[in-house]
């Protein structure tokens, strides 16, 4: 029986998803649609198919506690794929093909984005086993998710002959975002949403990329080969740097999926979305009588069609619709649900302008530290970081004062009271509850 190994990408920022979602903790990792957060909710859909095999993880340094903490509320072990840098999907799909590989050269991997939404959990699992199966034949196989509108923000694929008479399909062709009329004319033609997850042998894809993207290919079996085990259990697999470095940053669509002969299409049953902007999460959200999604301590009055999520103030609307208002503790957004794509344009302003608050939260967790930024400009930086005992971090240039507890920095403790100028990259560990003044310089 062919062995599938889960293989969840995940990278990404979730700009559209602003205030909540943010580079310092993006919306794979927020619970927005209930008790787990996408990536957890995809972690739960793959366990039972894995069937005991190693499910992989690949994404940056930076993502590394969220998907340990993350994975462990929920009691999934996983295995860490670290890319040195972010090079787009194939580069990071090649890598983690090398890695199945080494360890089945006949294995499939099934190839999920960690920020999606799936409705019917029984549906996926049984898209994914025929698509698996397709795979193991020779095949690279998508899931077409059968759309419930003409949407604008995704691409569609033409699926083309039957390939048997299970419900797989040749992909005619591959096509980008339409306009709007041209995505109803996809609709009525039986087109099918580019969910852009994947089933494929390990073998299969590296063969299609020594064809078309050699240079990625030979980088993706040199970065794994020369890789580094981080972790103490050996779960945490660093990429070499110099060898993923050399990969071209291409998609896996330009670089295999628009090129190969080998492309096929599982129509899907089940409910999909991408989650991109906020008028998917109020789509994706329980809605009462007059179609309003409401999170957190949120009061609306007389008012339809409405998203209202607070993490921080009372948000209270009246006499409004078809709006959206997302309130965190530093910033609200409010727009209307047509205008959901505009707001990766008001980031991009905010960023323009010098703007912490575009990619930072005011306070992160990770690894055990608390960071909250107390003062930010573009001359300097001042945090302060809670730790719990035992917390380390390989520290940024900066000055630290610590104000409670105990730390060491290489073969020196400090305690309270203490001031030092940490150069970058030096380990900062606790040695017991500590609290820690950090201000960096620009």
């Amino acid at each position: 029986m062919t062995k599938l190994y889960p293989v969840i990408l995940c990278g990404g920022s979730g700009t559209r998803l602003w205030p909540a979602s943010r580079l310092d903790r993006p919306k794979q990792f927020l619970k927005l649609l209930g008790p787990h957060s996408s990536f957890q909710e995809t972690l739960l859909r793959v366990r039972d198919l894995a069937d005991g095999q190693e499910i992989i993880i690949v994404t940056g340094a930076a993502m590394i506690d969220f998907v340990r903490e993350q994975a462990r509320e929920i009691d999934i072990p996983v295995v860490i794929l670290v890319e040195p840098e972010a090079r787009d999907s194939a580069p990071a799909v090649a890598a983690a093909a090398a890695y199945v590989e080494a360890l089945d050269p006949d294995a499939v991997a099934l190839m999920l984005a960690a920020d999606h939404h799936v409705g019917e959990i029984e549906l996926f699992k049984d898209a994914a086993r025929l698509a698996a199966q397709a795979a193991g034949k020779g095949l690279i196989v998508t899931f077409g998710v059968r759309p419930t509108g003409p949407a604008t923000g995704f691409g569609y694929i033409r699926p083309g002959a039957a390939l048997d008479a299970e419900g797989v399909f040749k992909v005619a062709a591959f096509v980008e975002k339409p306009d709007l009329d041209l995505a109803k004319t996809y609709v009525g033609q039986g087109y099918l949403w580019n969910s852009g997850n994947f089933a494929f042998k390990a073998s299969t894809m590296l063969a299609e990329l020594d064809a078309f993207e050699p240079l990625i290919a030979e980088a993706a079996r040199e970065a794994v080969a020369k890789a580094q085990r981080s972790d103490p259990d050996a779960a945490c697999l660093r990429l070499d740097p110099a060898s993923f470095a050399r990969a071209p940053k291409k998609s896996l669509d330009y670089a295999v999926m628009e090129r190969t002969g080998l492309a096929a299409v599982v129509p899907a049953a089940f409910s999909w979305s991408d989650l991109g902007a906020w008028d998917a999460i109020w789509g994706a959200s329980p809605q009462d009588g007059h179609g309003n999604a409401a999170q957190g301590d949120v009061t609306l009055v007389d008012s339809r069609g409405v998203l209202a999520r607070s993490t921080g103030p009372f948000v209270g609307a009246i006499g409004v619709s078809d709006l959206m208002i997302v309130a965190e503790p530093d910033a609200v957004l409010i727009c209307r649900r047509d205008d959901a794509q505009a707001v990766k344009t008001l980031v991009d302003r905010l960023k323009a302008n010098g703007r912490d608050l575009a990619q930072r939260h005011p306070v992160s967790e990770a690894g055990g530290i608390e960071r909250r930024v107390l003062s930010h400009s573009a001359q300097a930086s001042v945090e302060m970081w809670r730790f719990s005992a035992g917390a380390g971090v390989d520290a940024p240039g900066a000055n630290i004062q610590v104000l409670q507890g105990r730390l060491r920095v290489q073969d020196r403790e400090l305690g309270k009271g203490d001031f030092v100028a940490l150069a970058p990259g030096q380990p900062l560990a606790a040695l017991e509850p500590s609290t820690v003044l950090v201000t960096t310089f620009s």
